[in-house]
């Protein structure tokens, strides 16, 4: 037990070091690179969703794969999960509210962080033989390196990494947690029951996985970002004075507050940054795997819809962080797993009931678009065999981290996104020159068809 307290101990540190420094400044000046070479093309696809909506239809026209807008979804599903609702109010808890400040700045480089990887993924990508595509790090960074050896090394590094990514432990492990406290049924039943699910979800594909996405994810963004809106707007007149505290404590830090141990401007900047690029997998490459399934032939109008998923989960995020700030539960002692929980039920009444089911749908689209993506990772890896020692794999793992502490899980998961993050944006970096934010959108330009 002491071994792997101090084994985990370390890990943190490293973890910590990391965000506050390597990570951090990757996805700031990688973002900020992007924002000036585009003229801040995030901000104007943002303003033109319309258009977006009608070049990505064209573009799909006689196409080959899944409906670009339920690839959408898919994403989405893999975005938006408990990193929004439980992750993000650790942050806060630990950090202060300058997290919030930094989570913002991380979230709008990261757009065409994200944008690259899938102009990237649907750029470059290849049949895979089942009437889909293979596309993401593992084709275009066999394009970045010159070097056989490396064009063939860093590809199966990366896929590695990612079949390890996949099984997502943190979500499983917070989940059947909060449904063994929600509904007090055995927790051998309730980790039975959604491995079961999680399994069934994860192994059937990208196809079902936006199927699933799509019909859960709609209800779930509207109902949820509705719920925290009216508890934040029956806290206006607050509002200016929290939005006061993220600024000033996202450069000085925090002190000490109630049950609040206060925060140095470092750990706003490593925690913020961390919980967004895990909340929105910036710079991970899951998107790209993903979206590369759509039949859109253009990759820049199948990208333009990846802005408007960081900008979603970017939102999701805002609102969990509002309902805690402004109901003053982040200085409490609570459970970050129940924090905007409580900060809803003293508005709503059955808070705990719904927001299981909140956290369910949530948790449950992100294990299974994880889990998709992982076992994609590793078919490439192992055509004949992979998928059935990766359910093993997978199996194995969920069940065995599931006795973990949440914290220790957190750490193990934001030390492998790391490392991906590291793999994958080399090779983004490498290939910048390939990627063009010229696409029809918002400039009259004819678009090339990429078939």
């Amino acid at each position: 037990m002491l071994c792997s307290h101090s084994l985990f101990c370390f890990l943190g540190t490293i973890e910590s070091f990391y965000w506050s420094y390597v990570g951090f400044t990757i996805v700031i000046v990688i973002g900020i690179y992007f924002t000036i070479r585009s003229r801040f093309y995030q901000f104007r696809v943002l303003a033109h969703p319309v258009k977006t909506i009608r070049a990505v239809q064209k573009s799909s026209e006689g196409g080959d794969g899944i409906s670009p807008f339920r690839v959408y979804f898919a994403s989405v599903g893999g975005m938006v999960g408990l990193g929004n609702i439980v992750g993000v109010v650790t942050a806060v808890m630990l950090g202060g509210p300058g997290a919030l400040f930094w989570l913002w700045i991380a979230s709008l480089c990261g757009m065409l962080i994200k944008y690259a990887e899938i102009y990237l993924g649907m750029k470059f990508r290849i049949d895979d033989g089942r009437v889909g595509h293979h596309g993401g790090p593992m084709i275009y960074l066999q394009k970045a390196f010159k070097n056989k050896f490396l064009s063939r090394t860093v590809p199966v590094i990366y896929c590695s990494l990612l079949a390890i990514y996949g099984v997502e432990i943190y979500q499983f492990v917070v989940l059947t947690d909060i449904i063994t406290d929600t509904t007090q049924l055995p927790r051998y039943l309730v980790l039975g029951s959604v491995l079961a699910i999680t399994l069934y979800g994860g192994f059937g594909g990208i196809g079902r996985l936006a199927n699933i996405a799509t019909a859960l994810m709609p209800p779930f963004i509207i109902g949820y970002i509705g719920l925290c809106l009216y508890v934040i707007l029956s806290h206006a007149f607050e509002l200016p004075g929290i939005l006061k505290d993220v600024f000033v404590s996202a450069f000085t830090g925090h002190a000490a507050v109630g049950g609040f141990v206060g925060s140095s401007m470092i750990m706003a900047i490593q925690l913020g940054t961390a919980r967004a690029v895990y909340s929105g997998d910036l710079g991970i490459g899951y998107d790209a795997i993903i979206q590369s399934e759509s039949k859109a032939r253009d990759p820049g109008t199948q990208a333009c819809l990846s802005i408007f998923g960081v900008a979603t989960d970017s939102i999701i995020c805002t609102m969990s962080i509002l309902v805690v700030l402004a109901t003053g539960i982040w200085t409490s002692n609570i459970n970050a797993c129940h924090a905007v929980s409580h900060g809803l039920g003293r508005f709503f009444p059955h808070m705990d009931l719904f927001m299981a089911l909140l956290i369910f749908i949530a948790g449950y689209t992100t294990l299974i678009a994880y889990l998709a993506v992982g076992e994609k990772a590793m078919r490439w890896l192992f055509p004949k065999w992979g998928s059935r020692v990766y359910f093993i794999y997978a199996a194995c793992s969920f069940f065995a981290f599931s006795f973990l502490d949440q914290c220790n899980v957190m750490t193990v998961m934001m030390l492998s996104g790391g490392l991906l993050m590291l793999t994958n944006l080399l090779g983004v970096w490498k290939l910048r020159h390939e990627i063009s934010f010229q696409n029809g959108l918002i400039n009259p330009l004819v678009h090339k068809q990429v078939k």
